[in-house]
């Protein structure tokens, strides 16, 4: 399976991005990295923060490859894709969607569901991310990424 047969299932469509959104994209990462840091958030906005940042980053690799995510089961999706957009490891998806998991459990079921040490696993995965992202879009699509 690919993303192509996942374009055949209405799971993704089709998307023409630009430099502009993919840069938009990592500034809405970046900040949300930065805002990571700030002092008295509780753990769970310190990992929906950090979530909301690898997030941005897997939408900026579908983007790069021609597509965005459906409405349905979107952030599921675009954290699914990456291992067909940078290849990345089954473990580092698996790790990420045990997160969405968790924000959503501590979102809206139960509060105080969330670590100081998950949001900090949070915070390690979305600066991952964010860098091997940053680095295969200079690799396969130098058009596509600013400095």
């Amino acid at each position: 399976m690919g993303l192509k047969d996942w374009l055949n299932k209405g799971w993704v469509v089709n998307h023409k991005t630009s430099p502009e959104e993919i840069a938009d994209l990592f500034g809405v990462a970046d900040r949300d990295l930065e805002d990571c840091k700030a002092e008295g958030l509780s753990s769970h906005w310190k990992l929906a923060i950090a979530y909301n940042a690898a997030l941005q980053m897997a939408t900026a690799a579908l983007a790069a490859c021609g597509y965005r995510s459906a409405r349905e089961a979107h952030h599921y999706r675009v954290i699914q894709s990456l291992r067909y957009t940078i290849k990345a490891d089954s473990i580092i998806i698996a790790q990420f969607d045990k997160f969405r998991k968790k924000r959503n459990i501590g979102g809206y079921e139960r509060a105080w569901a969330v670590s100081d040490q998950e949001a900090g696993e949070m915070l390690v995965l979305a600066k991952r991310l964010r860098d091997d992202i940053e680095d295969w879009l200079k690799e396969n699509h130098p058009e596509l990424f600013k400095e």
